[in-house]
């Protein structure tokens, strides 16, 4: 089986980050935090900075991410503090939410897949948030000109405001955008939503 591109790309990111011990939440993990509660999925967990943090607040996370360096990181970062944490190294362009949850994040995660796949994993993550608990989606939108990570056509950029309305019938707790410089010119442009789902 290949390697994706993207996987690759950061797999090599997450070896140059545990070199430099640099585990920083990034800015949309921060923004997200104080919006996790109970059983938590972190779908393209990373390093998993962001699920550590929601384990050190109470919650159970399971944490998914392709690359075996982020895996094998968070596995020992989460033994050593004997937090609750699974961590599952799975090819995520084929995962299946298999179980209900009060948190789901994709953060910075659907954009790595074509626009059908990109969507029914959404519609997934939708799906399987508990009534009452909450989905946070982080996507690359239209606009962004840093396209590096991507393999070509194995990329979905969202439309600017596709992601608010995915979440029409949600109580959207959070929903904005972003842009930030990125190398040799180029912009990334973001959109990220949280929502909570209508109680049954």
């Amino acid at each position: 089986m290949t390697t994706p591109v993207s996987v690759e790309f950061f797999d090599r990111q997450f070896q140059r980050q545990l070199r430099d011990a640099d585990f920083a939440l990034n800015p949309f993990e921060r923004l997200a935090l104080p919006h996790v509660a109970g059983s938590v999925l972190d779908l393209g967990c990373g390093l998993g900075n962001f699920s550590l943090e929601a384990a050190r607040r109470g919650c159970s996370v399971t944490a998914v991410d392709a690359s075996p360096t982020a895996i094998e990181r968070l596995r020992w970062a989460a033994r050593e503090e004997q937090l609750p944490v699974t961590p599952l190294q799975a090819d995520l362009g084929g995962f299946r939410i298999e179980q209900d949850y009060d948190t789901i994040a994709a953060i910075g995660l659907l954009m790595f897949f074509r626009k059908e796949h990109a969507l029914a994993l959404l519609r997934q993550i939708q799906e399987r948030v508990r009534p009452g608990g909450r989905a946070i989606v982080n996507v690359l939108i239209e606009g962004t000109t840093y396209l590096g990570m991507f393999k070509p056509d194995e990329y979905y950029l969202f439309g600017a405001n596709e992601l608010q309305q995915a979440f029409g019938g949600w109580n959207r707790l959070l929903a904005r955008g972003d842009s930030f410089p990125a190398p040799e010119g180029t912009r990334k442009e973001f959109a990220t939503v949280i929502a909570q789902k209508a109680q049954s």
